[in-house]
């Protein structure tokens, strides 16, 4: 049987520690961003794309970011969304507690007052990406 491993929700946060003057959208946007590049570099699972298959043609031609298909997700990003190599890359770099997503987020974006202040935009996702698009090089360089 599979277990769903959930990785991140946007409950998590906006229930949390959460800036009162930031909208609760901003909670979904570091993951958003982390699961854009999922959705760029094909390591989704047959059962995600079968799901919201028109959202990822939209994002692939920049119509909608990879925050607003997390929303669509019911801000929930799980292991049931990744195929095997996205699952193993996120086990490794996106977890919150020994992978360094969160550290390279926060240095990506210094001028952010904390992980929460970044604005959901090409521009940024494109700065997110090149970190993440190297960190994922070197993790497969290392298997």
């Amino acid at each position: 049987m599979f277990e769903v491993i959930v990785y991140d929700k946007a409950k998590y946060h906006y229930d949390g520690d959460f800036p009162k003057d930031l909208s609760i959208d901003q909670a979904f946007v570091h993951t958003g961003m982390f699961l854009g590049w999922i959705i760029d570099n094909d390591l989704f699972s047959e059962e995600f794309e079968e799901d919201i298959e028109v959202e990822i043609q939209k994002f692939k031609s920049r119509e909608v970011t990879g925050t607003q298909i997390y929303m669509e997700c019911d801000g929930v990003f799980s292991n049931d969304m990744l195929n095997d190599e996205g699952n193993e890359f996120a086990q490794d770099y996106f977890d919150f507690e020994n992978g360094l997503y969160l550290d390279d987020y926060e240095e990506t974006f210094p001028e952010a007052k904390d992980v929460y202040d970044v604005k959901d935009s090409w521009e940024n996702y494109e700065k997110i990406k090149k970190v993440i698009q190297k960190r994922n090089l070197d993790w497969m360089n290392q298997r």
